[in-house]
């Protein structure tokens, strides 16, 4: 889950990363009233999930709160690469004299964290890492040993910053490690921190990745959700603890295991550009134990969408045989009744693979189609969406 900048600004309070005074206004009023208790000259800053706000006119200074009322009047309601803005932030202005990067994150690639360290702050970071590679150390972290003081120091040695505030990054890198550990994050970013005119190292913004997987043992992170923000589909997927993903096209997937369903968005993909550039219309892998209730909870999602005109259900049999997975799709669609008006297509393959296709056949349910091969199936849903 990323959070708003305001949400990763309150973790890094939280942790005792130096930040400044702000608050947050969905309202002109409240932006006026909110720059009355941040006091002086404040930023008004557009929340928004995504990069390049400042060049879209989603961050400006205000010299007053009146100026501040005006300014967020402005930037509420904007649309920012696709992203309405409903909230902003205000924060205190500060006297920059440099700006500079830090950020921890999960290398996937090297199984490892890593901490990428620059003294060219406030710049796109990989614009930094193109063209100007060594302003940018990669540090890799043992998970073992973590980030103290000691490793610290040579981290920030490594990345070559001046020597007046080595002390004083070190020190937030220490924080920034605490709060992606206490909190299951995937990415802690500072940028930019900088550095102020009075020699004060400030985090003056920030993004955080909280790793869903590790909810459990986080239910403060529940409240961090931006209910609003959240697709129906994907909120109602949740709800019935399936892993799902929106996607923008026309062929709604199911499938059991996560090797299985990206392998499947890429053949339907294929097979679509023959009928007009028909694309798969979500991820939905339904796991090992396809029940008849996961499976009616799974068609259910999928047939609510919109934009969804055929389903390709892509099952191999494994621990879950496949005469239970077609008894399972049987009785889902008994459970759905009149909510299933649209073409299924059921590519099975695996354990009891001849039992399985027997009992679909024997169902004869007028909106299945079977199909022996993989890519035969997905050409088929393809061909069913374009119609």
């Amino acid at each position: 889950m990323d959070l708003y900048e305001y949400q990763a600004r309150d973790l890094f309070e939280k942790h005792g990363v130096p930040v400044l005074p702000a608050a947050i206004a969905t309202t002109a009023d409240e932006a006026e009233a909110a720059a009355i208790k941040v006091g002086g000259k404040v930023v008004v800053k557009a929340q928004v999930k995504v990069g390049g706000r400042g060049k879209a006119g989603g961050v400006k200074l205000a010299v007053d709160p009146a100026d501040a009322r005006e300014k967020a009047s402005a930037i509420l309601g904007m649309d920012i690469k696709g992203h309405e803005v409903r909230t902003v932030m205000i924060a205190a202005a500060a006297p920059i004299e440099s700006e500079y990067y830090l950020a921890i994150l999960l290398d996937r690639s090297n199984r490892t964290f890593l901490v990428m360290a620059s003294v060219a702050g406030g710049m796109e970071i990989e614009e930094v890492a193109h063209t100007a590679p060594e302003k940018l150390a990669k540090i890799p972290v043992d998970s073992n040993v973590g980030i103290d003081l000691a490793r610290a120091n040579e981290i920030i040695a490594a990345a070559k910053f001046p020597a007046d505030v080595a002390d004083q990054v070190a020190s937030v890198l220490v924080k920034l490690w605490e709060t992606f550990v206490s909190e299951d994050a995937t990415l802690v970013e500072v940028n930019p921190l900088v550095k102020t005119s009075d020699g004060k190292i400030i985090a003056l913004d920030g993004k955080v990745t909280l790793d869903d997987n590790a909810g459990f043992r986080h239910p403060d992170h529940e409240a961090l959700v931006d209910q609003a923000a959240e697709n129906a589909l994907e909120a109602a997927a949740k709800a019935k603890n399936l892993n799902y993903v929106k996607l923008e096209g026309q062929v709604g997937i199911i499938g059991n295991g996560a090797g299985l369903v990206m392998s499947t968005l890429d053949v339907v993909a294929y097979a679509g550009e023959k009928f007009g550039g028909v694309r798969p219309a979500n991820f939905l892998d339904i796991g090992g134990g396809a029940s008849a209730q996961v499976m009616a909870d799974g068609l259910s999602i999928i047939l609510g969408d919109k934009d969804v005109k055929s389903v390709f259900v892509n099952v191999f049999g494994g621990i879950t045989a496949c005469d239970a997975v077609a008894n399972g799709i049987v009785q889902a669609l008994e459970l759905l009744g009149a909510q299933a008006t649209k073409p299924i297509v059921v590519r099975l393959d695996g354990n009891n693979v001849v039992e399985g296709r027997a009992i679909l056949t024997a169902a004869a349910h007028p909106l299945v189609e079977q199909l022996d091969t993989m890519d035969g199936a997905a050409n088929r849903a393809a061909e069913l969406a374009a119609k």
